[in-house]
């Protein structure tokens, strides 16, 4: 399957962390891939805003670009700050929670 990657310019250098923008009590997403391979999206939390808890069927890699964030998997809690990453296994419940303005790269692996 070919992967065709969207919303982002190619053959230019970026700061990821500023391809999405912070938006007032919202969630804010942009999705770079989406296929049945994989899933690349960057996301913007304001502060105190969630993606409720969840399962998905493949490996989830967060890393944070911005802010901190909280990522919960299992009930179990851990702190993200900017350059921090964690993998959130396939069927484990996972939530995540922007403890400040928080920004985060997801690449999902199916």
């Amino acid at each position: 399957m070919e992967v065709i990657m969207k919303n982002i310019n190619k053959s230019e250098v970026h700061v990821l962390k500023d391809l999405v923008t912070y938006m007032d009590n919202q969630v804010v997403s942009k999705t770079l891939v989406q296929n049945q391979n994989v899933s690349i999206t960057l996301f913007a939390f304001d502060k105190d805003e969630e993606i409720s808890s969840h399962e998905s069927n493949g490996d989830a890699f967060v890393v944070c670009l911005d802010g901190v964030g909280e990522v919960t998997i299992d009930d179990q809690k851990f702190r993200l700050e900017e350059g921090m990453s964690i993998v959130m296994p396939a069927k484990h419940p996972h939530a995540v929670f922007g403890i400040e303005k928080f920004k985060m790269m997801l690449t999902v692996v199916f």
